[in-house]
């Protein structure tokens, strides 16, 4: 059970410590009522949020090792509620076969403050947090340290796009950031592995290119939602192993060329988009107002042909 943040007004009505703090936290007004009843149903609401945002990102957690996308603990995903300015994470350690909905973290986005759980969230926390308070568009993040992706990332080398089933998901090279330097590792480790990403990312919309290498370390990848980073990251662990395979065959294989990049990307995502179904709040869907125009959309990276 968490600490509260704040201080919390008397009521009529007892709220479970968890959930007081839970609202304190994210800021949530309350209005109290001679019999307790809005109170209550406050707190009452609270609960059902900080449930539904733990068994979201405890089910994204839980695909992982489905996917094959780590050994023993080495990943983590967490997922964000925007409206209460929360995230939830993986706890640090804690074997994914043990994991339960009471043991994922939540924290406040602000200022990392602790909402509900108690154990210690992942090691990562600080590189998730500055993505989401950098990057509003995304709402949920993957670690992992899955083979090829990781391979690349060691090589220090980005993942060109080679073919269209690269196409079909990153709108040009999946980049590699630069190395941490020493004083950043001394500074402030996972702040500054979030910091490298926005850094590498540069202008490019992070829905466009929803992955990266972190150069010496390991892949990350992000979604509107938990389950979509997760699917992004497998299939940046895919792509990551198509490219590896077409070097060996043809290591002076170039990447594919901008029409063709473009027409699989496009036909995916975006105003323009056909392919799948259009269903009514799917990223996908035509009219959602959150898809990038083509005229936001920047110019794909090439590269060196």
């Amino acid at each position: 059970m968490s600490h509260l943040t704040t201080p919390v007004r008397p009521s009529t009505t007892a709220r479970p410590p968890e959930a007081a703090t839970a609202m304190d936290t994210a800021g949530t007004a309350r209005t109290d009522d001679t019999d307790g009843t809005a109170d209550t149903d406050t707190a009452t609401a609270t609960r059902l949020a900080l449930d539904a945002l733990r068994e979201q990102v405890l089910q994204a957690n839980l695909a992982l090792p489905r996917h094959g996308l780590v050994l023993f603990t080495w990943g983590n995903v967490s997922g964000v509620d925007r409206a209460r300015g929360w995230m939830a994470i993986k706890p640090s350690g804690v074997a994914y076969e043990r994991l339960r909905r009471e043991d994922i973290v939540v924290l406040a986005l602000a200022d990392g403050a602790r909402v509900a759980g108690t154990l210690k969230p992942s090691s990562d926390t600080a590189t998730h947090l500055h993505l989401y308070r950098r990057w509003p568009a995304i709402g949920g993040i993957v670690h992992t340290h899955s083979t090829h992706a990781t391979a690349w990332a060691q090589a220090g080398q980005a993942i060109p796009a080679l073919g269209t089933t690269h196409a079909d998901y990153f709108h040009g090279e999946v980049p590699c950031s630069r190395p941490l330097r020493p004083d950043e590792i001394a500074r402030d480790y996972e702040g500054a592995t979030g910091e490298v990403i926005v850094e590498t990312l540069a202008d490019r919309d992070p829905l466009g290119c929803p992955g990266l290498l972190v150069s010496e370390h390991a892949p990350f990848a992000w979604g509107r939602d938990a389950e979509q980073a997760v699917h992004h990251a497998a299939v940046l662990e895919e792509v990551a192993r198509l490219a590896l395979y077409t070097r060996q065959l043809d290591p002076a294989r170039r990447a594919i060329g901008a029409h063709l990049l473009d027409k699989h990307y496009l036909r995916k995502h975006g105003p323009g988009a056909y392919y799948g179904q259009a269903l009514p709040g799917d990223p996908r869907d035509p009219s959602d107002p959150q898809d990038p125009s083509p005229s936001g959309m920047p110019p794909a990276p090439q590269a060196a042909r």
